[in-house]
């Protein structure tokens, strides 16, 4: 799958970022949850690199209130998903910033593109995907 066009488009910046974020990652071994599904993506079973997942445990969070917890995890949680963009010099600098509102839990990715560019990418009705409300 190739999620990066030869003209390195806005749109498909804005793809790996969401791709990364919605994609269910595994649950780590300390994780609480609800049951004994850890949910991740099949392909991560068998990853080319050691330890390198895709997606986010956003699905974590999906049975949680809404409190300043929660939202501090929801930010972790994205910047874990989108640290190999990062790690594999896509990127200059990744910045995560998740706020919310009375019933919605917004998340702003800005990434930092190593020729000086800005792409800012927002998630305002996150808390409504997560919870499929």
């Amino acid at each position: 799958m190739q999620l990066f066009s030869d003209d390195g488009s806005e749109q498909a910046w804005q793809r790996a970022v969401v791709i990364s974020l919605l994609t269910w990652r595994r649950a780590e071994d300390g994780d609480q949850l609800d049951d004994d599904q850890r949910h991740g993506w099949w392909g991560d079973t068998f990853p080319t690199v050691e330890r390198d997942r895709i997606g986010s445990r956003l699905w974590q969070l999906r049975r949680r209130t809404l409190t300043d917890d929660t939202v501090r995890d929801a930010e972790a949680f994205a910047r874990e998903s989108l640290a190999w963009l990062d790690d594999d010099d896509r990127v200059s600098a990744v910045t995560v910033t998740a706020s919310r509102e009375v019933t919605r839990l917004n998340l702003q990715v800005v990434l930092s593109m190593r020729d000086g560019s800005v792409i800012d990418v927002q998630l305002d009705k996150l808390w409504q995907v997560i919870n499929a409300v």
